[in-house]
């Protein structure tokens, strides 16, 4: 009997990428167990994904919610420490950069169980990012390492990571998005928010960027320069939402704040955009499958081959709607560059590697 695979998730932007892994290891007959730490629990966050991404039912939902870093940290390896010593399973896989990651790859370790990373090797290398000490924690402590771009496996290479342990497989979020694209629905989307031919979705919740009030205040002033010259759609994270909501954001008649959107909804709303302002690590690899303008309000990002091969640029508050002027006199460029193996078909690969290891 094939030992047990266990696929930590807990967050919106782990769903999409664990979705087709999940489904290329069933197709080979690997036994699994989904396991929700419920690091995002409500119904927009977290459970419409589940229904539009075929994802099966978790086996077992660890309800921790939200709180600071470390209590939510720490709930996640309560839970998760029982779990696995229950089930003692042949590997457990994490998925990207957040609490739920780091949390299950401290417990997997410590209990000696084999750990594989989804997404590793991506760096901002910016330390005030909590997402940024995930990752470093998260590929030290991991047995294989599934990176999605070229610069992923330099950056372990560089940290000394064992070349037998890193494969280059592609991204499994474009596998989601690919696998998805005749359900995003850009007129229907339009219709459903009334928006014009002309519109710019955005989505903002990174610290820098909403946590203290004179940056909120500053990037309120950004997005209604923007929404002076297009109508701004934004479904809007709770993390951040009365601080941006006291700074004017919802005070402009071109701002639509809305709550947030499901996988297939929100794609149907990009897919239409002129383009895209944001803070998000998952949108700007999004929109540079689907050749929409992407202004990524950070100082750095860890997924810079959006930039060199995409449709992605970072901007400053300050530059922001000067960038989006730009952009709307321009239009969407009719071809662009793809980054390397984001085919569709990186799920198939993990789950080959995945067997093979555990065969082993």
């Amino acid at each position: 009997m094939p030992e047990l695979v266990l696929h930590v998730t807990g967050a919106r932007p782990n769903f999409p990428k664990a979705a087709p892994v999940i489904r290329a290891l069933s197709g080979l007959g690997v036994p699994q167990e989904l396991v929700h730490t419920g690091q995002h629990y409500d119904e927009q966050m977290s459970e419409v994904f589940f229904r539009q991404l075929g994802l099966p039912e978790p086996d077992v939902d660890l309800g921790v919610g939200s709180a600071t870093h470390a209590k939510q940290t720490a709930a996640i390896m309560v839970g998760l420490e029982e779990l696995v010593g229950s089930r003692k399973p042949g590997m457990v896989v994490v998925y990207g950069d957040v609490n739920s990651t780091v949390a299950a790859a401290l417990v997997a370790s410590k209990q000696q169980v084999p750990l594989a990373h989804v997404e590793a090797g991506l760096r901002s290398f910016d330390m005030t990012m909590p997402e940024e000490i995930n990752r470093l924690v998260t590929d030290r402590l991991s047995d294989l390492l599934f990176a999605t771009s070229p610069d992923a496996i330099a950056h372990l290479g560089n940290e000394g990571v064992a070349p037998g342990r890193i494969h280059l497989v592609g991204n499994p979020m474009i596998d989601t998005l690919l696998a998805n694209l005749d359900r995003f629905d850009v007129a229907a989307a339009r219709a459903e928010h009334a928006l014009t031919d002309r519109f710019v979705v955005a989505t903002l919740h990174r610290p820098s960027n909403v946590d203290d009030p004179a940056d909120a205040a500053a990037l309120v002033k950004a997005m209604h320069a923007v929404a002076d010259q297009v109508q701004v759609l934004l479904p809007l994270h709770p993390r951040g939402r009365g601080r941006l909501e006291a700074a004017g954001l919802f005070d402009h008649p071109q701002m639509r704040v809305i709550d947030p959107l499901g996988y297939v909804e929100f794609l149907g709303l990009v897919r239409g955009a002129d383009a895209v302002v944001t803070d998000s690590g998952g949108v700007q690899e999004e929109t540079t499958i689907l050749g929409v303008p992407c202004f990524t309000l950070r100082a750095n990002t860890e997924r810079p081959i959006t930039i060199t091969h995409g449709t992605n640029q970072l901007v400053t508050r300050e530059r922001l709607p000067q960038a989006i002027e730009e952009c709307l006199a321009a239009g969407r460029a009719e071809t662009w560059p793809v980054p390397p193996l984001w085919d569709g078909k990186a799920g198939e690969r993990i789950a080959a590697i995945i067997a093979t290891y555990l065969g082993q």
